[in-house]
């Protein structure tokens, strides 16, 4: 079988060196097998390792090579729907603990680049920012409800003040996170990996797992080795596949475009983004953007239901970003590339236990930098017999698809264009 490597993003033409990990050869015994070297892998694995568990993570391809290394680098806190989604499913007692976890990630993702020295081009501020006076006031309740829960970073941005933040006049106005922020998302992933062996945690790349074979002790088997281990942690996400066919009636794989321009002038970068701020838009299918360490506009949007990779990704994404830059017009694309996160129907992490010692969290809906940090503590903590935390989002309802696994792409597909309509 030919090994995978990286998607040809500007991340991987970017990334910090890093080794070329063995794939895993014979029986392997350890305390946690985790299935996924991504983010909610990698942040398990850490938490796990810390706490004095012995580790080994086995990873289909390489280190970041899903979403968590093509993603948009936004920390965005909260979840993909706010706390007062939640409210109204679980209640205000018990949405207190959801409210406390919100911006939880964000500190994770901090402590742990402080902690082991990862060099990921971190940067503080993130910018939400409305096209119209009903997305304004969407901001301004926003802002409201996160303060109730006791966050204190948001600044509201005026007419006056987004232009100040963003160069151009496509917004009306903005709410600015000052903890929020952006990375480079391949070498954070890459930083956290190096972090797990220096830990003694085992890495092993171009693995993919055939079946998890469940008893006392859980025994995760790929082509060329077995790793038995007490507990199980599946991180596979959006790059799952058929392995736990009891994840993928609620979830859906979906795709969104990134390219990213040629370096830019000192002028002109300073001028789209003067406070060096990562941005999204508030629409349901939103477009983000930011700038690289070597001023390269990174811009995203748009969602591909069923993840099929486009064959045309400049043409989906290169319009968007001419319509809130048009200064850019001649400006060179120079990578271009898609990634996929995992939708729920609730748009709500999915999380649970699959007999006594199988343990998932996926479904970021496409929030995952940070919640995926959180994931990886919940994951260690209820592991660890602290569960209350894990519990709270495994007893989140979840429900099927409309149409089952055939008819769940067209039916998205049809709730995102009521939604964008609307």
């Amino acid at each position: 079988m030919s090994e995978v490597q990286h998607a040809p993003s500007f991340y991987a033409a970017s990334a910090n060196p890093a080794p070329d990990r063995p794939k895993l050869e014979g029986d392997v015994s350890t305390d946690v097998c985790v299935i996924g070297a991504g983010y909610t892998g990698l942040s398990s694995a850490l938490h796990l390792l810390e706490a004095g568990f012995s580790v080994t993570v086995v990873e289909a391809a390489k280190v970041g090579w899903g979403a968590s290394g093509r993603n948009g680098g936004q920390i965005v806190n909260s979840y993909s729907r706010d706390i007062d989604v939640i409210e109204k499913i679980v209640g205000k007692g018990q949405a207190a603990l959801f409210g406390e976890m919100a911006f939880e990630g964000g500190r994770i993702i901090r402590e742990r680049v402080e902690k082991y020295g990862i060099q990921c081009d971190l940067k503080d501020g993130g910018v939400f920012a409305a096209l119209n006076a009903r997305q304004m006031a969407e901001l301004e309740h926003q802002k409201a409800l996160w303060e109730r829960y006791g966050y204190d970073q948001l600044e509201l941005l005026d007419d006056e003040d987004i232009r100040k933040v963003v160069g151009t006049e496509r917004y009306t106005g903005g709410l600015l996170d000052k903890a929020g922020g952006h990375i480079h998302p391949l070498n954070l992933a890459l930083g956290e990996a190096e972090a797990v062996e220096s830990l003694g945690g085992k890495i092993y790349e171009q693995s993919p797992v055939i079946r998890v074979e469940t008893g006392e002790k859980a025994k995760v088997v790929t082509e060329h080795g077995v790793v038995e281990a007490g507990f199980v942690i599946v991180a596979g996400n959006a790059y799952l596949g058929g392995l736990m066919p009891e994840l993928q009636a609620k979830s859906m794989p979906c795709g969104t475009q990134v390219i990213t321009t040629e370096p830019l002038s000192d002028e002109l970068a300073e001028r789209l983004l003067p406070k060096d701020y990562c941005v999204e838009d508030c629409n349901y299918l939103l477009d983000y953007f930011r700038l690289s360490a070597d001023k390269r506009l990174i811009y995203g949007g748009g969602v591909v239901y069923g993840a099929r990779d486009p064959s045309d990704i400049e043409a989906i994404i290169r319009p968007k970003m001419l319509k809130t830059f048009p200064q850019l017009q001649d400006v060179k694309i120079d990578y271009t590339w898609t990634g996929n996160f995992l939708l729920t129907l609730s748009r709500l992490p999915q999380v649970g236990r699959i007999g006594s010692n199988i343990y998932y969290s996926q479904g970021c809906s496409g929030h995952g930098v940070t919640y995926t940090h959180l994931a990886g503590k919940l994951l260690s903590e209820a592991i660890n017999g602290q569960a209350k935390r894990f519990d709270a989002f495994a007893s989140l309802p979840h429900y099927p698809f409309p149409g089952g696994h055939t008819f769940r792409v067209p039916f998205s597909a049809l709730g995102a264009w009521y939604y964008s309509a609307g």
